[in-house]
């Protein structure tokens, strides 16, 4: 399973997921990333014409807790849904950011290995700082650490408590 690499230095396989409200800003973010010299993998729509973002955020999160890339960055309106879809997804951590603080502090505290924002919250200027400030980011371990493993416990206990439902 994917621990969540962002915020070491090296060339990343980065998921970007969007939906239509956020095709262009999708679209500059890519590129954004890609200047920093990572690859990209657009799991988004390109359309204006509505699409379903759960189905986005869904795909996005089984690509990371996969490892098929290191994290992710997800776009809706709020940024709010496509992480709740995400989140849904065993082992993802994935957190809506609105300023670099709070972006940097989810992967050193909680190793986020998703963040999303909101396309309608916050101008693409923010929205790159707000990347650039995850992606330099690292995990900080120590106590923060076992917070992130009771994520786990979290996961397994509803596991549990589905099969026992049957």
């Amino acid at each position: 399973m994917n621990g969540g690499t962002c915020g070491v230095v090296q060339i990343m396989k980065i998921g970007i997921g969007n939906d239509h409200s956020a095709v262009e800003m999708k679209q500059q973010i890519k590129e954004y990333i890609e200047s920093l010299g990572h690859e990209v993998v657009n799991y988004g729509t390109d359309t204006a014409e509505s699409c379903h973002y759960p189905v986005i955020g869904e795909t996005v999160g089984r690509a990371v807790a996969s490892g098929e890339v290191d994290c992710a960055v997800l776009i809706c309106g709020t940024g709010v849904g496509i992480s709740i879809a995400a989140n849904k997804v065993d082992h993802v951590r994935a957190a809506v950011c609105s300023d670099t603080t709070t972006a940097r502090l989810v992967k050193e505290h909680n190793n986020a290995n998703i963040i999303a924002f909101g396309a309608r919250i916050v101008g693409i200027e923010k929205a790159k700082d707000i990347v650039k400030a995850y992606l330099d980011a690292d995990f900080q371990g120590g106590r923060h650490a076992v917070r992130v493993d009771m994520f786990r416990e979290i996961e397994l206990k509803n596991v549990r408590h589905e099969m026992n439902r049957m």
